[in-house]
């Protein structure tokens, strides 16, 4: 088997050429012509009969209707074709002859992907200070790290530009993740929404059971230190707003396969232990309130696999609210209490987590069964998702169509 590497220019050479050596009209591309190994006999965007790609745009090429014959005009069978539509290659499988003929659909690609967007129109920088409020504004700006997928490009401070209308709610983007799919933070059902209008649920508890140290996990199994088995209080309330939103009408475009951290690492020197005789500290404990230094990395245990989720408080950290101080102003402080899925620690028959403080640092000063914390849902986008708009609170991104 050959497969043949052809570039985008064949296909900008226009069918008129053809017609004008073969004074032949081109219908279905079925036509003796062999003046090049491979002819593209037809051309079709978005089902019009074309000339040439726009080398400007992008495009899909839709396999289904796409076919090619040999210079015989026997159809290839088993045929493989693809394209990449950034590069504008063309692969097609198999090519053994000479004088291959092809009709080919193409499909044009409205708007780009989020990590297109960002590597593009964004400039990126890194930030080593986390120990207090990042409050700065500013646009076209984000700042890059790893998580457990690769390089990680988020938003921090008070940037005017990472608005998403999606499913009919108002979101801002909290970074795109290592595979390209991007995290976003509901922010209500409109751009100019604040206070209890950025949460779904002003009055939750994490869990309404508090006595073991497993309950700090957005799903957990009693008994285990990373289990799974049984959602917590707040992932039972996220999934019931998110099937009444309709959130599960779009689900085509939501990403499951990412995850969430729910990380219940030991702090250094410390084992865990269901019902500890003594204080235990969660590693996010140690990362935020000990180091200041928050991580995107995640174990491959502790990664929730679920369509809607929370923050963690190391995302919080990168995006500006510190530890202590206030962060006001922060495009993640809305005047309101909302809970995190990152552990702080286990002590004295209470299991606690992180939430964000309603004028904007980390706190952790109250178990998982505290009600006076709200719930902001997060999700992520497929990697593939592709937006207009420039991420204005008036001209927001929208999933191209």
């Amino acid at each position: 088997m050959i497969v043949a590497i052809i570039s985008a220019c064949i296909l900008t050479f226009t069918k008129a050429k053809y017609r004008t050596t073969q004074s032949i009209p081109l219908v279905n591309g079925t036509i003796n012509y062999s003046l090049a190994d491979l002819n593209v006999v037809a051309l079709y965007i978005n089902g019009e009969e074309a000339t040439k790609l726009d080398n400007t745009k992008q495009y899909t090429l839709d396999t289904s209707k796409s076919t090619c014959t040999y210079k015989d005009g026997s159809k290839i069978s088993n045929l493989a074709l693809n394209y990449n539509s950034k590069t504008g290659g063309l692969s097609i499988s198999p090519f053994t002859t000479k004088g291959t003929k092809c009709t080919l659909y193409f499909n044009e690609l409205k708007g780009r992907t989020m990590l297109d967007i960002i590597t593009d129109d964004y400039s990126q920088s890194t930030r080593s200070n986390f120990g207090s409020a990042y409050t700065t504004s500013h646009t076209k700006q984000v700042f890059t790290t790893t998580d457990w997928e690769g390089t990680s490009y988020y938003f921090a401070g008070a940037p005017t530009d990472n608005w998403v209308y999606f499913g009919g709610f108002y979101w801002r983007i909290i970074r795109v993740n290592g595979d390209g799919s991007t995290r976003l933070l509901y922010n209500g059902t409109s751009a100019t929404t604040t206070g209890e209008g950025t949460l779904t649920k002003t009055s939750q508890a994490f869990n309404s059971s508090y006595n073991r140290s497993e309950y700090v996990g957005l799903k957990y199994t009693e008994g285990e230190q990373h289990g799974q088995n049984s959602n917590s209080t707040i992932l039972t309330e996220l999934n019931s707003w998110y099937t009444s939103s309709n959130l599960d009408d779009h689900a085509s475009h939501i990403d499951t396969n990412i995850g969430f951290c729910s990380d219940r690492n030991m702090a250094s020197g410390y084992s865990w232990s269901s019902e500890p005789s003594s204080t235990i500290y969660y590693a996010a404990r140690e990362r935020i309130a000990t180091n200041q230094n928050p991580s995107l990395e995640c174990s491959s245990n502790d990664i929730i696999k679920v369509p809607v989720g929370l923050i963690t408080a190391d995302e919080a950290m990168f995006g500006g609210v510190p530890r202590s101080g206030y962060a006001t102003g922060n495009y993640l402080i809305n005047g309101q209490y909302y809970w995190t899925m990152s552990p702080y620690y286990f002590s004295g028959g209470w299991a606690r987590v992180f939430y964000v403080y309603s004028y904007g640092f980390l706190g952790s000063d109250h178990g998982v069964n505290w009600t006076d914390a709200g719930v902001r849902p997060v999700i992520n986008l497929l990697a593939d998702t592709r937006f207009t708009g420039d991420g204005t609170a008036s001209n927001p991104y929208v999933i191209a169509t």
